[in-house]
């Protein structure tokens, strides 16, 4: 399922060449005033659904028509309420029965159908396989963070990130704050010198637990349906598996950490980082990820980036932000929430995306920056997981590789126990 990619065929920038390529629609690499775009969705959840209605809100050129996702419930649900929007957002929901996906590989029966963007919103876990699908096919690509949960599959996604940016194809991820005013104006000020130097970063997300037991896919109990196999059990509970969600610091903390990179211009070369599971209880709807990691990140020029996340029960202190220190003063990013109100980061990210699809503004391609802080995160659960001092040379030549050998309904999937330093062994 999966190819490794040597750390060095990164570094040299060797990569196959792409000139046999044919792209599908030249026009839509950049330049084509306001053509109608047609758009499909992989991954009918929450976020997917969520996305769809971010893009047609910012987008009225963008139809949505195809949807894929391994449950057909999941996706019979999503268009319910996507048919339940305003009807200048439902009406462009124009997904007729041949164009609604269900099955592992639905995602290459959506790729291959008559659409412009692919829109990758599965847990994280398929990101890479999904990506790659979708660069193969000469697609534009709204790509969820994180990008994989591994660093055999994390390097997979990154030699199609090469891909794509030799082929100009767009791919705009879900690191959103990316595309929000308030931090590309911090942005802008730290390029200007305003804070001097940065000696300093700090990371936080420190919130509650992912309600990942609450909703229709989980009977009334919050417990197994006993006639599901480990497959779809864990895809239903999808965030407390280490395999399918990355851990908390790779699912969600990657933003803070991708901020950090951004900011820096660069990734970490090596992290020490300690954590655990102080509340999670020891039963299967609970998996086999950590409650709480605090990381040590060291910048190539001598930089920390103090990491941490958590999610404890309530109620407990809540910051979800950045702190950026330079020599000359410093950036607190505490006040994102209120300024993500007046202009949504959520819309403005998808606008961004079609601008660049169309040549209305600057090109964007953010796989790799984010491919990396990806990779930042998995370094520092993989150090607190096995207590070792990890840095970026090992991650590349990792051999970890957490995806099932095969995908299917009835796969049996051991939960491997909660990780224990000294006993877990990165490989």
């Amino acid at each position: 399922m999966t190819e490794n990619v040597s750390r060095r065929s990164f570094l040299t920038g060797a990569i196959a060449s792409t000139a046999a390529f044919q792209i599908v629609r030249p026009e839509l690499v950049r330049g084509a005033g306001d053509e109608k775009l047609k758009s499909g969705l992989v991954g009918c959840g929450g976020r997917g659904t969520q996305a769809i209605e971010n893009v047609l809100t910012g987008c009225p050129n963008v139809e949505i028509v195809a949807l894929a996702d391994i449950f057909e419930d999941r996706l019979e649900g999503s268009l319910r309420k996507l048919k339940q929007l305003k009807p200048e957002l439902s009406d462009r929901v124009k997904v007729d029965a041949e164009h609604r996906f269900t099955g592992f590989d639905a995602y290459k029966k959506l790729i291959a159908s008559d659409i412009d963007i692919v829109m990758l919103a599965t847990p994280p876990g398929y990101r890479p396989i999904h990506f790659e699908a979708a660069i193969e096919a000469r697609k534009h690509v709204f790509c969820e963070k994180p990008f994989g949960t591994d660093p055999v599959n994390v390097r997979r996604f990154m030699a199609a990130a090469q891909k794509s940016r030799e082929l100009k194809l767009t791919v705009k991820s879900g690191a959103q704050r990316r595309s929000q005013k308030y931090y590309l104006d911090n942005y802008k000020r730290v390029q200007d010198g305003e804070i001097g130097d940065i000696s300093a970063l700090y990371a936080y997300w420190e919130g509650t637990p992912v309600l990942q037991f609450n909703g229709p896919t989980f009977p009334p109990n919050h417990k197994r349906d006993p006639k599901w196999s480990d497959m779809e059990f864990q895809n239903r509970g999808w965030y407390s598996f280490v395999w399918i969600c990355g851990d908390q610091i790779v699912e969600q903390h990657l933003h803070n950490i991708d901020v950090c990179n951004w900011f820096m211009g660069t990734h970490p070369a090596e992290v020490v980082a300690s954590g655990g599971a102080a509340w999670r209880p020891r039963q299967e709807e609970y998996g086999n990820i950590y409650d709480h990691i605090c990381s040590d990140f060291v910048y190539p020029n001598g930089v920390h980036l103090s990491s941490r996340c958590r999610q404890y029960r309530t109620p407990t202190a809540e910051n979800i932000s950045e702190r950026i220190v330079g020599t000359k003063g410093a950036i607190d990013t505490s006040g994102w929430r209120e300024a993500a109100r007046a202009l949504n980061p959520y819309v403005q990210e998808h606008i961004d995306m079609i601008d660049s699809i169309l040549g209305k503004g600057p090109y964007i391609n953010e796989s790799m920056a984010v491919a990396e802080s990806t990779m930042t995160a998995i370094m520092g659960r993989e150090s607190a997981y096995s207590g070792q001092k990890l840095t970026w040379d090992m991650m590349m030549d990792s051999k970890l590789n957490l995806l099932p050998k095969s995908f299917d309904y009835n796969a049996s999937i051991p939960v491997p126990p909660l990780p224990v330093p000294g006993e877990y062994k990165f490989v």
